[in-house]
């Protein structure tokens, strides 16, 4: 599972010209899922990036109670190392990682998280600005 965290003063995500999730101040995750990835790997991802010390003075979301607005991103996936043309094999196909960025998605819930979400599959118009610049990538 890799995640791509950025800190935010705002972000959100637009399907059919209808915003479907938005957060102020926190963190936007887009979240991809490959083959070997699980329930067990979600839960860890979720409390890895909920706790992450990446907001000012060096405190996470959960010490801040701050929103996580969560976007799946099969692309993190993508290998373009040969070509021009990436190939998406590495990514999990949409009836295995659907269920388990659903999975990250409750694990942040169950740990007092507020968190918005784009909606799987479908394609997004995801606006955010960004605080510092400040962006981690995670990869579990």
């Amino acid at each position: 599972m890799r995640a791509v965290v950025q800190t935010v003063s705002r972000a959100s995500v637009t399907v059919d010209d209808e915003v479907v999730g938005a957060i102020g101040d926190g963190l936007l995750v887009l979240l991809g899922v490959t083959h070997s990835d699980d329930s067990d790997i979600a839960a860890a991802m979720a409390r890895k990036v909920y706790e992450l010390r990446i907001l000012d003075d060096q405190r996470s979301a959960s010490d801040l109670a701050a929103p996580v607005l969560v976007v799946s991103q099969f692309t993190l996936y993508g290998d373009a190392r040969k070509g021009r043309r990436p190939s998406w094999s590495a990514a999990a196909p949409g009836p295995v990682a659907e269920p388990l960025v659903d999975a990250f998605v409750a694990e942040l819930r169950a740990r007092g998280a507020t968190v918005a979400t784009g909606v799987f599959g479908a394609h997004m118009l995801v606006e955010s600005v960004n605080v510092g610049p400040r962006t981690v990538q995670l990869e579990l």
